[in-house]
């Protein structure tokens, strides 16, 4: 049974910082597909980031400079290291992974509350 985790979610004045984990069990992130997406109130959910198995990371431009994602394939979670938080940054943010056989799986949600 594959399962997410997700931690560090808060609430951080703007310009702070956060640091968000997926633990994840059931499957192997160094040969999965991992990302970071988020949806705020009203909005539809959105990509952040994504780390490819084989492939360079990528980023939306809103996040792009600020945001990081990394792994560590032994202890099998992804990270998403977050810089000069904008209130605009507010909102539930997910973990993401989709495997080789194109199975996706989804976290619980982590919330992460900017305030200005």
């Amino acid at each position: 049974q594959v399962q997410l985790v997700e931690s560090g979610g808060g609430l951080v004045q703007a310009g702070g910082s956060l640091r968000l984990s997926c633990a994840a069990s059931g499957i192997a992130i160094s040969i999965t597909t991992m990302g970071w997406y988020r949806q705020a109130p009203g909005k539809q959910r959105e990509l952040v980031a994504v780390f490819p198995s084989g492939g360079s990371t990528r980023y939306s431009d809103s996040v792009k400079g600020r945001f990081t994602i990394s792994r560590d394939n032994a202890k099998n979670t992804v990270y998403l290291q977050m810089n000069s938080l904008k209130p605009e940054d507010t909102a539930v943010y997910y973990c993401h992974a989709e495997t080789a056989w194109a199975k996706n799986y989804w976290g619980q949600g982590t919330q992460v509350t900017v305030s200005s």
